[in-house]
Formats: structure tokens, sequence, C-alpha cells
């Protein structure tokens, strides 16, 4: 049924690491600009708060709908035609099963960082610049769930 898919393997396989790749920069910086979103604004230096504010929350919309949006969509998209892609997984080993699961919790910890912007931006976030730095290391163990599952195979 989608054996045609197979004709178009490497050029689905170079989109979907290319579109992975932009969501992993989204995923690993956007909790860095809310460290700094939340440890800037207790520092008062020559920029005033309200400038600070606003640049903070233009950087994280943009960073969020503009790149990390359309990266994750486009992942998905392109990780499902894989999946359709006959010959591609083996349903009956591990590694496609916790690479769902880690492709899961990554999309989780992308909502969620939608919600911890939208929390900042209306001025009611309750984290610190340390928790944010903790938040930061999810999408690394993610990552290397997946990377292994994929190349090991186990």
């Amino acid at each position: 049924m989608f054996d045609f898919l197979a004709d178009f393997y490497l050029w689905t396989k170079s989109l979907h690491v290319m579109s992975v790749l932009a969501w992993m920069a989204g995923l690993f910086y956007l909790p860095r600009l809310f460290v700094y979103h939340v440890e800037g604004l207790q520092k008062r230096g020559v920029v005033r708060e309200s400038e600070m504010e606003m640049l903070f929350r233009h950087q994280e919309r943009l960073l969020y709908k503009a790149i990390m949006q359309p990266a994750m969509i486009s992942s998905w998209l392109f990780g499902v035609l894989l999946v359709l892609t006959p010959g591609v997984v083996q349903w009956d080993m591990i590694w496609p099963w916790t690479k769902a699961a880690s492709i899961l919790g990554m999309t989780w910890f992308h909502f969620w960082c939608g919600g911890a912007r939208l929390r900042l931006a209306e001025g009611v976030n309750t984290l610190t610049g340390r928790q944010f730095r903790m938040m930061n290391e999810v999408p690394t163990l993610f990552m290397i769930v997946i990377v292994l599952s994929v190349i090991l195979k186990f």
C-alpha cells in the first residue's frame, strides 16, 4: 500500500533529520532563554526592565512559533512517512518502541515549553532560573535515548 514511499526514502530521511535538528535546536535554546528572561529581570542594568521583558517575550514567541512549531510538525510528518515506508522499522525489536516513547516525551516537553512561555508572557511564572536550567537537560536525555535506539537498534 505504501510501497511508493520506498522510492523517496532517502529524501524523506534527509528531511526528517533536518527537521529534527531544527526542532532540537529550539528545544535546547528556549529553556535557556527562559533562564535569561527570569534572571535578566532580576539584574537591573542599562536596559529598562520593560524593554528587556518585551525583548525576551518577542524572542521566545518567535523561536516557539516560527521555528519550533514548524520543525516539530515536519519532524512528525517525515517520521510518520518513514514508519510507513516498507522495511524501515522492525516492530519486533525494542528500539522503535523506545524511540517512540522518547518522541512522545520530547513532544510533551515541547508543549511544556509553550506553556512556560505563555506563563512568562503573562507574568505568572513561578519557576526560577535554576529550575529552567534543570528543565533544559530534558531534551538531551530524550535525544540520547533516540540516537542510541536508532543507531544501535537495541
